[in-house]
């Protein structure tokens, strides 16, 4: 996976606020570069310096396998959660619609410079090696 890419999803982590969350499709669709699943690897490698806890699956459940250490971070954050979070089993998740992250303008434009500078690293606007298949920010500035 080119360097560029690894920067880009990182640094659009980064931008995302206590309390707030993004999906790993709602990254690539930022980025207008890559899926889900390549987010989610970036993040697995090099995610430990971001909060890697505010992205998660489109359907609210955090990243496989940090479901404890997430939830802890969660509560700290006051993130908006759905179902029981506490007892054996814990069936929680993040609930989307309350806690999916909404840039703001200058978020925008820094997200703009982000995914500009990836498209000129990566020539032609491709994701990383790969066809993109995201779209466009659209869906967060409506």
């Amino acid at each position: 996976m080119r360097s560029e890419y690894v920067e880009a999803v990182l640094d659009v982590a980064a931008l995302i606020p206590p309390g707030r969350v993004l999906s790993y499709g709602d990254i690539a669709v930022l980025l207008e570069s890559g899926g889900p699943r390549q987010v989610g690897t970036v993040l697995a490698r090099y995610g430990s310096d971001v909060p890697w806890w505010r992205v998660i699956r489109a359907s609210g459940l955090p990243p496989a396998g940090h479901e404890t250490r997430a939830l802890a971070h969660y509560r700290e954050e006051k993130t908006a959660l759905r179902g029981r979070a506490s007892g054996e089993p814990a069936l929680w998740r993040v609930n989307m619609s309350a806690a999916r992250w909404e840039p703001a303008e200058a978020d925008f434009r820094a997200l703009d410079a982000t995914r500009a500078a990836l498209e000129i690293a990566l020539g032609s606007g491709r994701g990383p090696g790969l066809d993109s298949a995201a779209g466009s920010a659209s869906w967060l500035r409506e």
